[in-house]
């Protein structure tokens, strides 16, 4: 996992966690580990989470 992962519950952008998703499939070539799928997931969750609760990136 990243070093800079956030953890559940923290309050990001869609846009934000929709760019570390773009760097991740980026920095693995299109293929997951285990791991990475691991970290694709809690992402793609905490994506669904920002979209659903309106969080928009500070101006």
């Amino acid at each position: 996992m990243s070093p800079d992962f956030v953890t559940p519950g923290s309050v990001r952008s869609a846009a934000e966690v929709n760019e570390e998703i773009r760097a991740l499939w980026q920095r693995t070539g299109g293929t997951l580990s285990a791991e990475e799928r691991a970290e694709y997931e809690m992402l793609v969750v905490e994506w669904a989470a920002a979209l659903r609760s309106g969080v928009v990136k500070a101006a």
